[in-house]
């Protein structure tokens, strides 16, 4: 999505050569393959393990949930379940930033205000809902387990998996001026503006 939001300001003459049926098609397979290649290679590592328990403690099973169960040392399995998701993570937020950088560049560099507005107002919202979901994925996935406790992790599951759902339609829906002004008149009239 920040690709196509990089094509549609910084190229807006040749978005639909740029964003054709092959690029469109990459752009939906790269992650499917790599997401399913991450997957392939923590559930080796994970199965290569013995567990004591059949209980998991937590809202659905994620790795972190799944190595507490673990009876032998589970060093060198956290350790790689880290590297990929660090990679995952810190790859694709890499990507991500720096397309960004490159179009609030190119948004600086349009003359008018009205024009400036418009095609900030476009990324606003994909760059606001990537912040939150690619923090609390951080905070999930790249925090050292001696630092996190299991309740802390629970909180952040439950934040990416149930709130950021709520809360995209709420910020992908500011863009629309009657929605922004039906949420204006609501918090004047609650009294928090």
């Amino acid at each position: 999505m920040a690709y196509d939001r990089y094509a549609a300001i910084c190229n807006p003459l040749l978005y639909s050569v740029i964003m054709s049926q092959k690029v469109c098609n990459c752009l939906g397979v790269i992650p499917y393959v790599i997401g399913f290649t991450n997957s392939l290679v923590s559930i080796c590592v994970i199965s290569s393990l013995a567990f004591c328990d059949s209980y998991i403690n937590h809202f659905f099973c994620d790795t972190t949930a799944l190595l507490a169960l673990s009876c032998v040392d589970a060093f060198r399995t956290e350790l790689v379940i880290f590297a990929l998701a660090g990679f995952t993570l810190l790859s694709s937020l890499l990507i991500i930033t720096s397309t960004y950088i490159i179009i609030i560049s190119a948004i600086l560099r349009i003359q008018s205000a009205d024009g400036r507005w418009k095609a900030f107002s476009t990324c606003a919202s994909h760059l606001i809902g990537v912040t939150v979901f690619y923090g609390s994925l951080i905070f999930t996935y790249l925090t050292p387990d001696n630092t996190s406790s299991l309740t802390q992790a629970q909180v952040a599951s439950v934040f990416y998996t149930i709130v950021i759902p709520m809360l995209n339609p709420l910020i992908y829906s500011l863009r629309n001026k009657d929605v922004k002004n039906a949420l204006l008149r609501v918090l004047h009239r609650k009294h928090f503006l």
